[in-house]
């Protein structure tokens, strides 16, 4: 070590090293922030859509998040987050909308709503002629028997079931006794 050079490369070196250090705890910082924010932005979009697609992509992020804080790097982090919200997406977003019914029908309304509606015969009719039925909801409609009812004339009160509906009638078979 001539004349001081020694220690002066020793500090340079020193400085380099903790600046590397320092710009690690940076990267890290900067690295949870971003995915402290990513998933709180997921989660409030999730709560405008309601769809379990972005609260799956939150959870992800999440799992970004935990991957950052036990110190793996930033491209590790994002592979972690992709993984764990592919497997969230495909198998528990299904599941969850099932449980919910969110694939089920919805709920049946006008004209799908009377098919299979029970009522009673409120005037009389055959398959010829229309007449009319009175519904469980409380509705009275004009109706006539469908094609494949025995031409007969059903008595005041006999129970039916919509079939369908052809226009402002409805297409009734005898049924079994309304429940209304």
């Amino acid at each position: 070590m001539l004349n001081g050079v020694g220690p002066a490369v020793a500090t340079l070196h020193a400085g380099a090293r903790d600046a590397r250090e320092g710009d690690r705890v940076n990267i890290d910082w900067i690295q949870t922030v971003v995915w402290i924010g990513l998933t709180l932005l997921l989660g409030v979009v999730e709560i405008f859509t309601l769809d379990f697609i972005f609260l799956m992509l939150a959870a992800g992020a999440a799992g970004g998040l935990i991957a950052a804080l036990v110190g793996a790097p930033w491209w590790l982090s994002a592979i972690i987050a992709a993984v764990v919200a592919l497997v969230l997406l495909s198998l528990v977003r299904p599941r969850l909308l099932v449980a919910l019914g969110r694939n089920a029908d919805p709920h049946r309304t006008n004209i799908e709503g009377l098919i299979g509606l029970r009522g009673t015969v409120a005037v009389a009719f055959t398959s010829s002629s229309p007449g009319q039925v009175r519904l469980a909801n409380g509705e009275t409609w004009s109706a006539r028997l469908a094609a494949d009812s025995p031409d007969r004339t059903p008595p005041l009160g006999t129970p039916v079931v919509v079939e369908s509906i052809e226009g402002s009638t409805a297409v009734v078979r005898l049924g079994e006794r309304a429940t209304s």
